[in-house]
């Protein structure tokens, strides 16, 4: 059981390199608390989606040092099953398409795994419809191939779907507002927060380029990365300085 003081997530020390050996993650610390959102900042090829990745234990990269705790518990060499079982989501920057799964067959099947218990379609179909009319989606996505034909919005809408049926207790938002105009980054950004107020103990991790997905969710803490290291940390000051001064005033800076 863990101890209601532990942090919900620590990240301590992380090294990681791809399949040929090239290093990618070089020392990441972060520790996340139930209920708090940090935002992690960084252009591209920073290491923002490697760490993503490698949270979820995705096999195309290998820890070499470090370790990563889980309501205490060290889940470094965890499978992405046991991750996502235990209550850990990610929002993917690309989700994939299923061809043939129906939404609310993927969520059973999901569900079922992520509660250990079976559940019926119909029983399901409540819980999903309540969630669909509050996320502002029509009643029929539900009928759908997971993520076919799906515009970027309903992808990133069908994410957040999926993490309030979920229910985890950590979600890890991989740039969830790449290609979104400010219409459909406000619906999933108030998407999340519907979440959040069903689950106020929600950690969460979103990973993202832009200050404006920060103007909705209002971070506890910001991050940026850099060349696989984290080099600053703060509050949403932090995002406003790199609208105005960019990533590189941060360069050869480490906190």
């Amino acid at each position: 059981m863990s101890n209601p003081s532990q942090p919900l997530f620590e990240i301590n020390d992380l090294h990681a390199s791809a399949e040929d050996g090239t290093s990618i993650l070089n020392g990441i610390d972060l520790t996340i608390n139930k209920g708090e959102i940090h935002a992690l900042m960084g252009p591209n090829g920073s290491g923002k989606s490697t760490l993503a990745s490698v949270l979820l234990g995705s096999p195309e990269y290998l820890i070499t040092r470090g370790s990563i705790h889980f309501r205490g518990e060290d889940i470094t060499s965890w499978s992405t099953e046991m991750r996502g079982k235990s209550g850990i989501f990610l929002a993917f920057q690309y989700p994939h398409e299923v061809a043939g799964v129906s939404v609310i067959n993927f969520l059973r099947q999901a569900l079922s795994a992520r509660k250990d218990m079976k559940m019926s379609v119909l029983e399901l179909r409540l819980s999903i419809m309540e969630w669909l009319e509050r996320l502002d989606m029509d009643s029929s996505f539900a009928e759908r191939y997971l993520n076919e034909g799906f515009s970027g919005g309903e992808k990133k809408r069908n994410e957040i779907l999926q993490m309030a049926i979920l229910e985890p207790e950590l979600a890890i938002l991989d740039e969830t507002d790449s290609g979104l105009d400010i219409d459909a980054l406000t619906i999933v950004a108030n998407g999340v927060s519907k979440v959040r107020e069903e689950n106020p103990d929600l950690g969460v991790l979103t990973i993202t380029h832009y200050q404006r997905l920060l103007d909705h969710l209002d971070p506890d803490f910001v991050h940026v990365i850099l060349d696989g290291q984290i080099v600053a940390r703060g509050g949403t000051e932090i995002a406003k300085e790199l609208e105005s001064s960019g990533y590189e005033s941060f360069r050869g800076v480490r906190q």
